[in-house]
């Protein structure tokens, strides 16, 4: 019979930090480890796999607080509703994830084209009609 794995050894098995599985433990995504007679917390094997999906959510761009609710969904698997689903929020992620990558590719053009106009001064480009960085209407935004 296994008696677990040792924080230092699930922690290295998964890649993670030690204070990360206490961390988990607070956020309610790892559930608190039984004890050994010497206080070692000792968890089960499982939880390996759970630190796994974790790290691979994180990776994929969930959120910690997102990968609470899909860890939550996994182990309420009755009466789950569809918009729910893992299905429904991977597909909301990829719509988020997509449009940040069209935003960095929007800054990443106006990068190349600050390059190859040879602006050297930001403040002094701002103040040109020929400035290739969009700095037009910077100033009449909310910020009070």
């Amino acid at each position: 019979m296994n008696p677990g794995l040792r924080s230092g050894q699930l922690a290295e098995a998964a890649g993670v930090n030690p204070q990360t599985l206490r961390y988990y433990e607070r956020r309610g995504l790892l559930a608190e480890p039984a004890r050994s007679p010497g206080g070692h917390r000792l968890y089960p094997t499982e939880a390996l796999t759970l630190l796994r999906v974790i790290k691979t959510a994180q990776r994929l761009g969930f959120t910690l607080a997102e990968v609470a609710e899909l860890v939550d969904l996994g182990t309420r698997r009755h009466g789950r509703r569809t918009d729910t689903s893992l299905q429904k929020r991977a597909a909301t992620k990829l719509v988020e994830i997509e449009t940040r990558i069209a935003d960095l590719q929007t800054i990443a053009a106006s990068l190349r084209i600050a390059l190859d106009a040879g602006c050297d001064d930001l403040a002094t480009c701002a103040t040109t009609d020929c400035c290739p960085i969009p700095l037009a209407g910077l100033d009449h935004g909310d910020n009070k």
